[in-house]
């Protein structure tokens, strides 16, 4: 299960994005403290994920991300009821009044399987890996299907640019053979 918010635009630049980030956030803390508070179980909050994606992927590119569709989202580990992440928009709602309180959901997500790499540098930098990521998934018989789906594991405001981590996945599926 995540907290999801759906919005548009390049998230370097899109104020959507920034009250994606101000709301994921919140939601994500009030759950966690609430969850320790009455069970006593304590688990850390999850990284950040992304899906990125356009209508025609073959379009896709780094060079317009304006044009871009995105998912962010936060994993929630089994213990998080939909009762939990209700309290938890309310709570946030009435402390903090996140921008985007309105568009948040839990969710399940599921992607089946996938081919990832853990790319080390500035996200700009990550185009000769994913290429590096899609041809290995070719050579293995496999095509390309659904979203492009990023792991952030650095924080970019506390980690140097180059030294960001993070998971780049992508789900695939055998090629089936033309009769």
């Amino acid at each position: 299960n995540y907290l999801m918010i759906d919005g548009r635009g390049d998230p370097n630049t899109a104020q959507e994005y920034k009250d994606a980030m101000t709301t994921l956030y919140p939601v994500a803390y009030t759950i966690k403290f609430a969850i320790k508070d009455q069970t006593e179980v304590n688990f850390g909050v999850m990284p950040l994920e992304g899906l990125w994606w356009v209508p025609d992927m073959d379009l896709f590119s780094e060079k317009d991300k304006d044009a871009w569709y995105w998912t962010a989202m936060i994993m929630q580990p089994e213990v998080v009821s939909r009762g939990a992440f209700e309290e938890a928009c309310q709570r946030a709602k009435e402390k903090k009044d996140p921008p985007s309180i309105d568009k948040i959901r839990m969710e399940s997500y599921n992607e089946g399987i996938c081919v990832q790499l853990m790319h080390i540098g500035p996200y700009a930098d990550e185009g000769p890996n994913i290429a590096r990521m899609h041809e290995f998934a070719f050579e293995q018989g496999y095509e390309l299907r659904g979203k492009h789906h990023e792991i952030y594991l650095s924080d970019p405001n506390r980690t140097a640019p180059e030294r960001l981590k993070t998971v780049i996945r992508q789900p695939i599926q055998k090629i089936t053979e033309s009769p």
